[in-house]
């Protein structure tokens, strides 16, 4: 379900999602690797931004990457997120953050499966919010259950 989160006030969008992944999302910390609810989780389903409920990946594209948070091949939508220099801690990296709420979400990196174009998608479980296939409909997001009736 999409949330109004431009009409709350910092500290309402930090009672509703937590401190964590206010801190994440708002202030662009990172969870500890292996730590997050979504690295081992393949359920099937569609994962929202936490802030403003903005569809952003698939369970479909989801994999296990090894490198302890949730990786993904692509997101659920082109232009689904933004893409920006990140030269924190002397690193140079590919910042991705979700279109619509400005939510730092995690980095792009170019070392996934070749087979699906090479990118690995690596994701802060606190960004993001799961919706089950069976609650798609009931939550609002209703038009992605095609992405999985092709595959069944």
């Amino acid at each position: 379900m999409k949330h109004d989160f431009k009409s709350e006030t910092p500290e309402e969008l930090r009672q509703r999602i937590g401190d964590f992944a206010y801190a994440v999302t708002r202030n662009a910390a990172t969870e500890p690797p292996f730590s997050g609810d979504y690295d081992r989780h393949f359920e099937k389903g569609i994962y929202v931004d936490v802030v403003s409920g903005e569809p952003l990946f698939s369970s479909l594209d989801k994999y296990n990457s090894g490198c302890g948070w949730p990786a993904f091949t692509k997101p659920i939508e082109k232009g689904a997120m933004v893409e920006k220099l990140d030269r924190s801690y002397g690193m140079l990296r590919t910042e991705v953050r979700s279109r619509e709420a400005d939510s730092h979400l995690g980095h792009v990196f170019p070392d996934g499966p070749r087979e699906t174009g090479g990118l690995r998608y690596c994701i802060n479980s606190a960004a993001l919010r799961f919706v089950p296939y069976e609650k798609l409909e009931a939550e609002g997001y209703g038009a992605y259950r095609s992405l999985f009736e092709e595959t069944e």
